[in-house]
């Protein structure tokens, strides 16, 4: 039997005992953001072992679409009396931008994503697969590509350059987003093709200018 002073020892212990808070209620909140920044930094390793991201697909994806427009008004070319140097220029963007297509659509399905489907059908084109991709920086509107497509001769030529120029503007601004953002374009094959694209885009930018430059205005004259 415990005696009175045995007694009052255990009493005390007890309420000490019950005052004691569990290990989760003395957790700081300093804790709280350090075991945040902890998770974000496992969900960044986890996506780097995958070899790609979020970024990297929806630059894929939507570069997709992007090139489908161009393939629309490098089109016109030959059948809307395009001069020779447009046509030039125009046969490497069809030539380049179809190879690029089916490097990014082999890029998706070697992953089992959802590849964007091309259906180009006169100067209406429809990108079967994720609604963004015809939302993407330099896009045309449809007004703007029939507009394009009225056009013949010099006037055909003048409003391609100014058309394309800002597409190519568009598409350099989506590297741009691409390699801004943390994680992305480790991918071998996306860093080389977004590589490709700044670097070929914006030549053909410059080269295009001036072109528009040396174009003959509206009355013959240059």
């Amino acid at each position: 039997m415990l005696g009175a002073g045995g007694l009052a020892g255990l009493l005390l212990l007890t309420a000490c005992g019950s005052t004691r808070r569990p290990p989760e209620a003395s957790v700081q909140p300093e804790q709280n953001s350090t075991r945040q920044l902890e998770k974000i930094y496992r969900a960044r390793m986890d996506s780097a072992r995958s070899g790609y991201t979020e970024a990297d697909v929806h630059f894929m994806t939507g570069m997709i679409g992007h090139h489908g427009q161009a393939l629309v008004m490098a089109g016109f070319a030959e059948s809307h009396g395009a001069g020779p140097a447009v046509q030039r220029l125009c046969s490497r963007i069809l030539n380049a931008q179809r190879d690029e297509i089916k490097t990014m659509q082999g890029w998706l399905l070697a992953r089992n994503l959802t590849v964007p489907e091309i259906e180009i059908n006169g100067a209406t084109m429809m990108v079967h697969g994720p609604a963004y991709t015809m939302h993407m920086p330099g896009m045309l509107s449809q007004e703007q590509v029939d507009e394009l497509d009225r056009a013949r001769g010099a006037e055909f030529d003048r409003l391609f350059l100014t058309y394309m120029i800002r597409h190519h503007q568009g598409a350099v601004t989506m590297v741009h987003e691409l390699f801004a953002t943390d994680g992305a374009a480790l991918d071998g094959l996306v860093f080389k093709l977004a590589s490709d694209i700044q670097v070929d885009q914006t030549t053909e930018i410059a080269r295009m200018k001036l072109m528009l430059e040396t174009l003959p205005d509206r009355g013959g004259r240059r």
